[in-house]
């Protein structure tokens, strides 16, 4: 698909489900209009996709992917924020939740996806390995500091955290994410560029500038868009999750896939086209993003509202975080990638998954 126009049905997709979500009070009861949302989910999320590749091909690389991670952190931070004021105490874990699953997914599921697709179409890609490292260790630093030591502190009883703990903890995720940034865009840019890519769109012309802002006006609309549609979709699916009788935190699962789908969708694209190095820099800045972005936002809200947040993972959690990190780190050691490392990734997704809907 041509990255430098604008195919009709990436602009009648995201306008259609807005339509649908005006309209929404009058059939919000309508099984019919609850699969069509879901439609228009799918469709949007799609044509979200397409904008994104569009606005990375036009700023190049690490900024595209740089762009579609604070994007879709906003609109993760939209969702969380939205369902736990509304659901009370009973989403007081809904935050700690979501980020965890977004972890999972990005490191696990998407980079799992990516590496078997490329594996499989071009057997050995390359990557550069000082990009990897640096994610991972910011990964390793903000998740430990967010989500495992809020468990051992004394002010406050289990997986809380007193105002100001809440408040320094936030301050580390944003410094630990700014530095990050700073590094893939000004500091070390060269870490996180493409090297030896095989793609077509590559070489290709860069989309004009009346393109570029086209698309991404219509990514942000696209974006918001997600967020209504699943807010809409969210009774359905929180009464899914409890007719199936399974746990609470299955629908911070649901929520962290339904934000990161248009970039595991990019990821997954760049890695058939031999640009393993793009689908990395989607999935670890994606979960940096989610973590670095969105702790020091709910952090914010929750002090000034002197409202208790739980952060601390349970002990399954944090050995399945413990594990992401250990097998990360190895998997992206050599700065080359087989199809073994992406099945052993999805293995841990798939145990993730099972796990979280029997505990």
């Amino acid at each position: 698909m041509s990255l430098t126009t604008i195919p009709r049905w990436t602009v009648a997709a995201p306008l259609v489900a807005w339509g649908a979500i005006l309209a929404s009070n009058s059939f919000a009861s309508s099984a019919l209009f609850i699969t069509l949302l879901a439609v228009l989910l799918a469709g949007t999320v799609f044509a979200a996709v397409h904008h994104a590749e569009v606005v990375a091909h036009k700023v190049g690389e690490p900024y595209g992917t740089l762009i579609l991670a604070l994007a879709v952190t906003v609109i993760e931070v939209a969702l969380i924020v939205s369902f736990m004021l509304a659901g009370g105490e009973s989403k007081l874990a809904l935050a700690r939740d979501t980020i965890f699953s977004a972890i999972m997914i990005t490191c696990n599921g998407i980079v799992g996806i990516c590496l078997l697709l490329g594996g499989l179409r071009h057997r050995e890609q390359n990557f550069q390995l000082s990009g990897a490292k640096v994610a991972l260790t910011v990964l390793a630093a903000i998740s430990v500091l967010a989500l495992v030591l809020p468990n051992y502190g004394t002010s406050e009883p289990g997986p809380l955290l007193s105002s100001s703990q809440l408040a320094f903890t936030g301050v580390v995720s944003l410094v630990l994410y700014g530095a990050f940034v700073f590094v893939q865009t000004i500091r070390h840019r060269d870490y996180f560029l493409l090297e030896g890519s095989h793609s077509e769109d590559e070489h290709a012309p860069p989309p004009s500038v009346k393109v570029t802002l086209i698309s991404l006006a219509l990514l942000l609309v696209c974006l918001v868009g997600v967020v209504s549609l699943a807010k809409l979709l969210s009774p359905s699916i929180e009464g899914f999750v409890e007719a199936a009788g399974a746990p609470a935190a299955v629908v911070g699962i649901i929520i962290a896939a339904l934000v990161l789908l248009p970039e595991g969708l990019a990821a997954a694209n760049a890695a058939r086209a031999d640009r393993v190095q793009t689908s990395l820099n989607l999935a670890l800045g994606s979960a940096l993003a989610s973590i670095g972005l969105t702790i020091p936002t709910v952090a914010l809200i929750f002090v000034v509202m002197g409202e208790p947040l739980i952060l601390g993972l349970e002990n399954k959690e944090t050995i399945f975080l413990v594990l992401t990190l250990l097998v990360s780190s190895m998997s992206l050691a050599v700065g080359r990638t087989t199809i073994l490392q992406g099945i052993v990734h999805l293995v841990i997704f798939a145990s993730f998954v099972f796990f979280a809907i029997s505990p």
